[in-house]
């Protein structure tokens, strides 16, 4: 037959060179619709041959090859390869597919693998069989019965995008030989294995241990397939004596035969196994699963039917044996040899192995979460892949499994409770970082987090013969986690946490299996252009098309609201799993619109939207979409990507820089292109030829903890009033609304404002942008004029520290004005205003500009988030301010009656967002008190007053709505309990109606009255909160439950009253402590009479949302007086984004500097220890422990306890430790150290904290033991009885909670510390005004674009700079006084030197990347170097604009640093990428160098050539200019310890943006060498020599 293409193609297929050549348009954007199919049918034996000719590296997978019986003259091609149907045969890497379904995992070579000039063929033989034929070699037969009359398929697919047709003819007589050859060469390896087997008696254990796996029937686990090379008998004989007359080869192939012939049965479903017909195909499995056909002989003569059942994936570990074949220890596994991989019998004290060691369980899961740790009876084989599934995790602990290696013996090692507390030959990953020898080496070593994992997940590693040392998860390999690794290790996981059970898998085709399953649900799914059918959540038959969310949604997420919103209901606990996607698919031209109804500062990252071709309904949803690798197109910031790799870089409107409130859309139009919105406007086309019938999806991510459907403006609910600040803290809307006035209020802000504010919601809420860079220029007015007694209340949503204490520290100013907006040229601040406009700013009434009156009523600079300001003119001319409803008085009179005057807003200072609340509208001089909620849940306060709310600490399924006026369970039928915001009054009744019952639980709603308080209760809503109320015993809590009384859970009284389990919705419950300390239950407003007596005076409204009821809001309200001071809960400073937020801490969360106690040791202490100074200061005097101290004083809470580290002693290891004791100290025998003490016990130690000698914290703040002298230590307990370390000044977090009263503070001068004296002097507030550290995250004015932190890395704050003393620092300033460089090129002030060693860099809370200039880009701060402070050009620091450029680093030579210094700039020539030489002579001044002017240039390079191109190598990163190549080592002996070291140096810069190009690396380094950067852009060209600033000198040292 022609070796030629059928002209019938994928629609993306271009035909050329007389059809003999394919190529897929439009590679990079498209990875599918690459079908091309043989033009003749194929003959017997002619194999259709193929070269690759193209190869991209955007997607994952490759070429497909196979064969049809479909005649491609009138075949709807589908998509790719595995969608073909109707007798379909196909080669998917290194599976073997029938009409779309795995009939073979594990066949000849891998077909993603190959290259570029590779061939790939395809042949029928004469019996019916299928070979595949790579680069002239048979792989066997792949698949056995197939008709004739076929087509040959080859698939362009992912990486593949260009074949051409190199013959079709039968296999030449020397490739049949050389076929032949290897072969009988592979037979005679495997005669070899099987003849030992037979010398040492085994041979019969071998039958036996075939004919138990036969009778048992599927208790033999993961027998790999064998790629059959040749025929085998079909007949197993009834014995092995030799007159049955088989030889040796006939015995080898009977035995493989019968191992198959299982494993395909156990495959299929069980049974016997199958009869020599036809297997039936299989069902499909997931991840983990599979099917597969099942033919050949029977052991037992008995036929089975296989059924669509499935089985486990996984085979041994296989070796290649030859040119291919298998060894036969390979086939027979674990069953036959030793040469599993498998656990060690020797494991840590909890673990229970099972499975022929192949699992591994700890035991007492909810009682212990360590001593957990397990090993591979064997080292591991050189690029030998060592897997597990997780199988079982408990939902206590925190931490989960870890995994790695280590070059421990099993036979010989002391296993510890963790593998972090190895301090030798291990190498661990921890959640998602590197753990070397116990201690963190990479902290974001790739995106998976193991903490993240679920049930069924697989994690593995392999140790390459490169040493390189590598992490899979679901067969995803992460990269390089460890350049070099011993030759021998074992493998290790520590069952830590969560982690409960594990199984050791044997089947290593990751990437395959993830693909091949994509490929499996494409085939099962509908094709791509075919409509699907609509799926709506709800059947709701009157709007069967309307959109809506899909029920299935991420693991962390929840649908509400009918399915109109979505919300990650413990947003401030999780940032991803939140994927939704819509119910049907979207039409064409629909617009698929959300809002972010809510969102949390804690995270990076926010919302991404877009459009994907899988049906929610099979879909198994990823992380975050943008790991879904097929039929995905998806905008993330302002980029786009598709299958998860970026397509557009700058797109269009920064979707992580929206707010709550803030609209995103997405459409497919019909010419296949997508459209993305933001705020109603279309950011212009992201993609193309995206396929029909696409679903919408929406990714919960980061920030963005809430949206809402917008398919009907009228009818969408108000948004949520916690939508802009943090989990408990809502952004309220107003509290007031005016019956029936709402639906007709038309106030919003007008079109025409400010050109910093920005108008959202439509037209209701209004917001300053560059919040933190810009200050005024926000001014905002009505869109109508104000009728007279027509109150305009706006609620103040968001607001920022940035101002505070400087001239622009003003919050907000309103008022009203007689210019219409059309007229009015909007000045920077209202103040400029100097005609017909009338205000308030802070306490002062202003006229024109000018001031008319001081101390009015109220003082706008006061107000907090939530408040509520409002303004109205009266028919007489008076302006009113109303503050939360209450009104203010008589601001001024003489406002021209009848004449039109607008409301007018100025966003300045630190108010950052405000909302129209529903109150504005036409009043009666008087404010009504019924509360705006959400529509499903409608309140009216039956009293005057402001209503009940409640607190923001619930039980881990609730969510809070309304302002704290709703509560809706979202899971589960527990973990719903809920408190009133504030104790209840005598005779106060708080009261609820239940909204919303779900039948499908058993019991109801429990009331009661409790003595704990929740401002108690730790932070994290998801623990310290019992399930269920009847179980809450912390504190005394009187209930009802059904018709029971209970006091903490003990029956008190029986038939009390109607039962709360015959509630339904409409149904009103109350209670209250009544004067006579009586408990009083109301059902419907009938008092049920006293239900307990002897009820505490301080207690609060408790309720559990258990059983039936989902959702009660709340109908009573407190007495008017509370009016004012009722406001919505404040931000804590835990929720605060270092992004987003100062970190000045918010008011009351810090400790204040009021009569702080004096502080002074214990006279009784440890016996090395010796006190002076008044007894400030302590020493060890001998030893190295017996230094425990603790104070003569407890500590007060809120107090700050500081002491500094006078002393260090580097002759002894580890170092001090410190903590508080809750117990009285006086009488105390002191244990030689602090982790002896075993009782009320909060002790910190390295980097974890210890209570009574248990480890319950790893990884918190720096390492203790490399705190160098001087640095200053220090204790708080705060308000909620947390224990937080204090750092130089910086609050390092909470490391324990619930620390009793009184607590005193201990220390340990252990190891190295011998002496520390106790600070008096110290501002004891965080946060104060004397007090307040800037460091690398402080931001100036003009650090900050669009909102984006940037580094301040120019102006570190001296007090902040913990490396006083630091060795290294002090090291590479005595390399650079070698240098003899002029001083006059340095700054003069060394508070601008940073030394970036590990110690330095932990202590002072450094992140690993910033962003910086305008547009913001990345860049790493340089680690393991010193920085030493450039003197920067006067204009430079007189103009600033150098703070708008980019920061990059260049390496160089020591020779070429005068150079470069003498030019203020660098300069091509000075650039090692040009002159490199390796350094062999030591120089005068104690340092060897390079020549100046070596000229061992790069291979290749023409030296003229290159001096004429003036171009300079920079890098956003100095692990890439760091390199020996750009920064040539020198040898240096150091005058001070006469040591020998090396050193490197180079620059750190500033770039002008848009003076360099960025390309890819030019090492040809295979592997990533920054994982925030790509090696394709991980290097900076600039030609252009004004475009750089030389910023600082780096020098590292070894």
């Amino acid at each position: 037959m022609a070796a030629e293409l059928h002209p019938c193609s994928g629609k993306l297929i271009g035909l050329s060179n007389s059809n003999r050549t394919a190529q897929r348009n439009q590679p990079v954007q498209e990875f599918n619709n690459g079908l091309v199919l043989s033009r003749e049918p194929l003959k017997d034996r002619d194999v259709f041959t193929v070269r690759i000719d193209k190869k991209v590296n955007s997607w994952s997978g490759s070429i497909e090859i196979g064969v049809t019986s479909l005649d491609p003259a009138g075949l709807d091609f589908p998509s790719s390869a595995t969608g073909l149907k109707g007798g379909s045969w196909i080669v998917s890497g290194c599976s073997v597919l029938r009409d779309g379904r795995s009939v073979l995992e594990e066949y000849g070579r891998d077909l993603d693998q190959l290259s570029e000039g590779d061939r790939v063929g395809i042949q029928r033989s004469a019996h019916g069989e299928l070979h595949l034929w790579v680069n002239g070699q048979d792989c066997g037969a792949a698949a056995s019965g197939l008709p004739t009359g076929l087509w040959a398929v080859v698939d362009l697919y992912g990486k593949c995008t260009q074949v051409t047709v190199m013959s079709c003819e039968p296999p030449s007589l020397a490739e049949r030989d050389t076929e032949r050859e290897t072969v009988e060469e592979q037979e005679d390896e495997e005669e070899e294995v099987v003849v030992c087997g037979v010398r040492e008696g085994e041979f019969g254990g071998l039958t036996s241990a075939v004919n138990l796996a036969a009778a048992t029937n599927g208790t033999l686990e993961e027998v790999p397939e064998l790629p059959p090379t040749h025929n085998r008998p079909d007949k197993f004989p009834n014995n092995l004596e030799p007159e049955t007359g088989l030889t040796e080869h006939q015995l080898f192939d009977v035995l493989n035969n019968a191992i198959v012939s299982l494993y395909r049965s156990e495959d299929n479903g069980g049974g016997d196994l199958g009869g020599g017909g036809t297997g039936t195909d299989s069902g499909t499995g997931s991840r983990g699963d599979r099917g597969s056909s099942s033919g050949g002989g029977s052991i037992n003569g008995n036929s089975s039917d296989s059924g669509g059942g499935t089985g486990n994936t996984g085979s041994v570990s296989n070796s290649p044996a030859g040119g291919g074949g298998a060894r036969l220890g390979a086939v027979t596994g674990g069953m036959l040899t030793n040469d599993a991989l498998l656990f060690h019998e020797k494991c840590g004290t909890l673990i229970k192995l099972s499975n022929n060691n192949k699992t591994a369980e700890r035991r007492r899961p909810l009682d212990e979460f360590n001593n957990g740790v397990v090993m591979t009876n064997r080292p591991l084989r050189h690029n030998e892949m060592f897997e597990i599934r997780i199988d079982k995790l408990v939902d206590k602990w925190s931490g989960s499994i870890e995994i790695g290696v280590t070059t421990h013996n099993p036979n010989n090692l002391d296993y510890p409770a963790t593998m972090t507390n190895l301090r030798s030959g291990t190498i661990m990953m921890s959640g998602c970082g590197i753990l070397t020898n116990g201690k963190g080496t990479r902290r974001e070593y790739c995106e998976f987090s193991l903490d993240e994992l679920q049930e069924g997940d697989h994690i593995g590693l392999m140790h390459k013969a490169s040493g390189a040392l590598h992490f899979y998860i679901n067969g995803i390999d992460q990269g390089v986690a460890a350049a070099q690794t011993p030759a021998v290790v074992y493998g290790v996981v520590d069952l830590y946490g969560m982690a409960v059970k594990v199984t050791i898998v044997h089947n290593h085709n990751h990437s395959d299996r993830l693909r091949r399953n994509n490929a499996i649900m494409r085939a099962l799914s509908p094709d791509v252009g075919r409509p699907r059918p609509a799926l709506s959540l709800t059947p709701d038959t009157d709007a069967p098309d309307r959109l809506l969310f899909h029920s299935n949604c991420g693991q962390k997420a929840a649908i509400i609201s009918e399915g109109r919103t979505a919300l990650r209901p413990h947003a401030t606990d999780d940032f991803n799993h939140g994927v939704v996607l819509s119910g049907r698919p979207l039409r064409s031209n629909e617009v698929f619109q959300v809002r972010i109804d809510k969102m949390v500062d804690k995270w990076a990252g926010s919302i991404e939207i877009g459009v994907t071709t899988h049906n929610p309904a099979y879909l198994q949803l990823p992380s975050t979409m943008t790991n879904l690798r097929s039929g995905t197109w998806m905008m993330t910031g302002n980029g786009v990507m598709h299958n998860g790799t970026t397509i557009l870089d700058e797109y269009g409107h920064n979707l992580d820089r929206l707010k709550a409130g803030d609209t995103v859309g997405v459409v497919r139009k019909e010419d296949g292109s997508l459209h993305f919105f933001v705020n109603g406007v279309a950011q212009g086309p992201a993609a193309w030829n995206v396929p029909p019938s696409v679903y919408a999806v929406v990714d919960l991510y980061g920030q963005a903890a809430q949206a809402t459907i917008m398919d009907d403006v009228v009818d969408l609910p108000p948004l949520p009033e916690d939508s802009s600040e943090g989990p408990t803290v809502m952004s309220p809307s107003s509290p007031c609304s005016v019956a029936g006035g709402n639906s007709a209020n038309d106030l919003r802000f007008h079109q025409l404002h400010g050109t910093n504010a920005v108008i959202t919601n439509g037209g209701r809420t209004a917001l300053r942008q560059n919040c933190r860079s810009e200050f005024n220029d926000a001014i905002v007015i009505s869109n109508r004029c104000l009728r007279d007694g027509e109150l305009f209340e706006i609620v103040i949503q968001k607001m920022v520290d940035r101002w505070s204490g400087s001239i622009e520290a003003g919050k907000i100013m309103a008022g009203v004005t007689a210019i219409r907006p059309e007229e009015l040229e909007f000045p920077n601040t209202m103040t400029d205003i100097d005609y017909d406009t009338w205000m308030l700013s802070g306490t002062a009434i202003m006229q024109d500009g000018n001031t008319m009156r001081n101390n009015y009523g109220c003082d706008l600079d006061t107000l907090t988030t939530g408040s509520r300001i409002g303004m109205m003119r009266s028919a007489t001319g008076d302006l009113h301010y109303y503050i939360n409803g209450v009104d203010q008085g008589v601001a001024c009179t003489g406002l021209p009656p009848g004449k039109e005057v607008y409301a007018v807003i100025d966003l300045y200072g630190q108010c950052v967002q405000v909302s129209i609340t529903s109150s504005s509208g036409p009043q009666d001089n008087s404010l009504c008190t019924s509360n705006i909620t959400e529509k499903s849940f409608s309140i009216h306060s039956p009293v005057a007053g402001v209503a009940h709310r409640l607190h923001s600490k619930h039980g881990k399924n609730v969510v809070l709505l309304g302002e704290g006026c709703q509560a809706v369970r979202v899971g589960g039928y527990a973990h719903g309990i809920v408190f009133s915001a504030k104790e209840l009054k005598t005779d106060e009744l708080f009261e609820v109606k239940i909204d919303e019952v779900d039948d499908q639980w058993s019991g109801s709603l429990h009331m009661g009255l409790t003595t704990l308080a929740p401002p108690e209760l730790p932070s994290c809503p998801m623990s310290g909160l019992s399930p269920s109320l009847t179980q809450l015993r912390c504190k005394v809590t009187w209930l009802l439950a059904g018709s029971e009384v209970r006091r903490n859970g003990l029956l008190q009284r029986q038939n009390y009253g109607a039962s709360l389990d015959r509630l339904t919705v409409g149904n009103r419950v109350g209670v209250k402590r009544c004067s006579d300390d009586t408990m009083h239950v109301l059902i419907d407003g009938e008092d049920m009479g006293p239900a307990a007596t002897a009820v505490a005076k301080n207690v609060y409204a408790v309720l559990d949302l258990y059983g039936r009821v989902t959702a009660v809001s709340i109908v009573s309200s407190s007495v008017l007086e509370d009016a004012g001071s009722v406001k919505a809960p404040s931000l804590s400073s835990d929720s605060c984004s270092e992004g987003e937020e100062d970190r000045t801490p918010v008011e009351g969360g810090e400790p204040a500097l009021v009569h702080n106690t004096v502080m002074a040791f214990l006279e009784n202490h440890g016996k090395n220890i010796q006190l002076s100074h008044q007894n400030l200061t302590a020493a060890r005097v001998s030893s190295y422990n017996q230094g425990l101290l603790v104070t003569a004083q407890p500590l007060p809470r809120q107090q700050l306890f500081q002491f500094q580290i006078d002393r260090l002693n580097a002759s002894w290891t580890s170092s001090l430790s410190l903590g508080v004791i809750g117990h009285s100290p006086d009488r105390l025998n002191f244990p030689s150290t602090a982790c002896c003490l075993k009782r009320s016990v909060w002790l910190l130690q390295r980097d974890s904290v210890f209570h009574n000698s248990l480890k319950i914290c790893e990884n918190y703040g720096p390492n203790l033991d490399t705190c160098p002298e001087g640095t200053v230590l220090g204790l708080l307990v705060d308000g909620n009885s947390c224990l937080h370390l204090y750092v130089n000044g910086m609050d390092q977090g909470v490391a324990a909670q619930d620390i009793p009263t009184p607590c005193y503070p201990l220390i340990d001068l252990y190891g190295q510390c011998e002496q520390v004296t106790i600070v008096t002097n110290t501002v004891s507030t965080v946060g104060g005004e004397s007090g307040e550290a800037r460091c690398q995250g402080d931001m100036e004015k003009a650090d900050m674009v669009d909102g984006i932190k940037e580094s301040v890395c120019w102006t570190p704050h001296p007090e902040v700079n913990p490396n006083k003393t630091c060795e290294y620092q002090a090291l590479c300033s005595r390399f650079k006084d070698l240098l003899t460089l002029p001083d006059g090129y340095f700054n003069e002030d060394a508070k601008y030197n940073l030394c970036y060693c590990e110690s330095c860099h932990k202590l002072r809370g450094d992140e690993s990347y910033y962003k910086r200039g305008e547009p913001p880009r990345d860049y790493a701060l340089p680690f393991g170097w010193c920085r030493f402070a450039l003197r920067i050009k006067p204009h430079c620091e007189v103009s600033n604009s150098f703070k708008k450029w980019h920061i990059a680093y260049h390496g160089t030579s020591v020779g070429a640093l005068r150079r470069t210094l003498d030019h203020a700039q660098l300069l091509s020539g000075t650039s090692s990428i040009f002159s490199v030489s390796p350094v062999k002579t030591e120089g005068p001044n104690g340092y060897s160098e390079p020549e100046e002017n070596s000229s061992n240039s790069l291979p290749g390079r023409d030296r003229e050539r290159d001096r004429e191109v003036p171009r300079v190598q920079l890098s956003p990163t100095m692990r890439y200019s760091g390199l020996e190549m750009f920064a040539p080592k020198v040898q240096f002996r150091d005058p001070r310890s006469h040591c020998c070291h090396q050193a490197q140096v180079g620059f750190q810069v500033c770039v002008r943006p848009g003076s360099y190009k960025v390309g890819p690396q030019t090492l040809g380094a295979s592997e990533p060498l920054d994982p925030r950067f790509s090696n394709t852009e991980i290097e900076w060209i600039t030609k252009d020599q004004g475009g750089t600033l030389l910023y600082g000198l780096l020098i590292r040292v070894e």
